[in-house]
């Protein structure tokens, strides 16, 4: 705005009476396109739900003055090209990438040399084999390419027919619906999001036992940055909520497909459901939360929360079986909580948590807990077959090595290990949701969640070891577990988690 960059979703449309907008689709064509194809060759991008805003960002704050100068010419130009870029990303969140692809393709535009090892520009991809490697990891079909970071890969509720009705949830089991948002929000009551003085708890008691080791966590939100949203005409097929994103399963039980079908049948014209970001966070499922207690031959109990009567036999099965095949000598029980919905759909729910105690467990018997190890390899050995391998140096920085089979393409498998480095850092170090004694979720803003800014990502250092020959699998939730272990153990091996909220900015 006037040349300023602004955040749209907090700019009242007052504001901007007589001040000149540019929006990504005014830039000029050369400068959107740079920026696109930097994106595209770093992996910077995955769902692409955040990425327009950070292009404009990185526009205004890269390209402006002597940036480009200064960065492939100064010495120590780099570190205040990466400076810059993580204190313009303060006003963003990407949940996909792990921020670094983002600075790397900074680098690019603005002519810095890209770190050594990280990303190759060299030669043609094959963006449909880049298309498949991102199903497997994400979950569901995704598309690689220009199209994602402009914004033109269209999530659900762009794809609505105009002049439909639109409804949002009421707080009370039902919908608000109207002609507008405007209006729709109005008959529901709708009650703007808040953060919370409150601390995440620790819902499960660790058993009781002699144990070796032991761990309690607390609720997770998922944080996928595009809310739930459909829309359906009447008799017809719901759209999909997921978009150009798998939304590390937090989507898989999502109602609103049903919804708008039920709404656009009694309403007898198209209906669009439309989830806010407070609405996700109240009625969207979180990762369960855990607790455990291991004895050093890997024996041991591991209680995972459930509230009551919300278990699914099929899914629960499925996830004992899981954690049989990471730690064979967990004993798996439920355990009732009072709180919001979890889902065994998400990330590696559960047989992550199982992963990372047995991980830990060779260093863990030889070693002072209290000084944390670094340094030292961690190994994890998914149940489909991926293979990853963690280690936290001295200086907080972090290497992985993944086997994944035949990577298919080098960017993407790259970007989906480095974004789970970021959410298996602010998983054990800084994440949590507080829910007060009711089981209400208190904290209803992205930034009250504890995820991990730009300037608090450590540098990652990839190497993808698959063979072409082995058949593809999904291994960034592999990575998620072993970096968890690796940092759980460079911590000390506290007994909660989050070990240190105020890694993200949280007290």
């Amino acid at each position: 705005m006037d040349g300023a960059p602004r955040v749209a979703c907090v700019t009242p449309a007052r504001r901007v009476a007589g001040r000149e907008v540019t929006t990504l689709e005014g830039l000029d064509d050369a400068v959107r396109t740079r920026w696109a194809e930097a994106l595209v060759t770093t992996g910077g991008s995955q769902c692409g739900f955040c990425t327009p805003g950070i292009v404009m960002r990185l526009a205004a704050a890269v390209e402006a003055g002597s940036a480009e100068a200064d960065a492939s010419s100064s010495p120590g130009a780099a570190s205040r090209l990466d400076e810059t870029v993580d204190k313009a990303l303060l006003a963003h969140l990407c949940r996909c990438t792990g921020w670094q692809t983002i600075t790397e393709a900074a680098r690019l535009v603005a002519g810095a040399t890209p770190a050594p090892g990280s990303i190759s520009t060299s030669g043609s991809r094959d963006l449909s084999a880049a298309a498949r490697r991102a199903e497997i990891e994400g979950g569901v079909p995704q598309s690689v390419g220009l199209d994602v970071v402009l914004g033109q890969e269209l999530f659900a509720d762009d794809r609505a027919p105009a002049g439909g009705l639109v409804a949002v949830p009421d707080g009370r089991g039902g919908y608000g619906v109207g002609a507008t948002l405007a209006e729709a929000r109005t008959q529901a009551g709708k009650v703007q999001g808040r953060s919370t003085t409150i601390a995440p708890g620790h819902p499960v008691p660790v058993p009781e036992g002699e144990w070796d080791l032991t761990l309690a966590t607390t609720w997770l939100e998922p944080a996928y940055l595009e809310p739930d949203s459909s829309w359906c005409e009447p008799g017809g097929l719901p759209a999909s909520p997921f978009g150009n994103g798998g939304a590390f399963g937090g989507k898989a039980s999502s109602p609103v497909a049903d919804e708008a079908r039920r709404l656009a049948d009694e309403h007898g014209q198209p209906v669009r459901v439309l989830w806010s970001r407070e609405d996700v966070v109240r009625y969207g499922p979180k990762r369960p939360p855990i607790a455990a207690g291991v004895r050093g031959d890997g024996t041991g109990l591991l209680r995972v929360g459930m509230p009551r009567g919300a278990v699914d036999t099929v899914a629960w099965a499925e996830m004992v079986s899981l954690v049989a095949a990471v730690a064979p000598g967990l004993v798996v029980e439920q355990a009732t909580v009072l709180g919001p919905p979890v889902s065994l759909d998400l990330r590696a729910a559960v047989w992550a948590e199982a992963a990372v105690l047995v991980a830990v467990l060779p260093y863990m018997l030889d070693t002072s807990r209290q000084d944390g190890v670094v340094d030292v390899p961690v190994e994890v050995m998914s149940p489909g077959g991926s293979r990853a391998v963690a280690r936290i140096a001295a200086d907080g920085s972090l290497a992985v090595e993944v086997d994944a089979g035949d990577p298919l393409d080098d960017v993407v498998l790259r970007s989906y290990v480095i974004g789970a480095c970021h959410q298996a850092l602010g998983w054990v170090r800084s994440e949590g949701v507080a829910v007060d004694d009711r089981g209400e979720v208190q904290d209803l803003t992205v930034r009250s969640f504890g995820i991990l800014q730009a300037r608090g990502m450590p540098d990652v250092d990839v190497t993808l070891a698959g063979e072409l020959m082995r058949p593809p699998v999904n291994g960034s939730d592999a990575v998620i577990a072993a970096v968890a272990a690796a940092r759980w153990l460079a911590d000390g091996l506290p007994r909660y988690w989050p070990t240190d909220r105020a890694s993200a900015g949280r007290g």
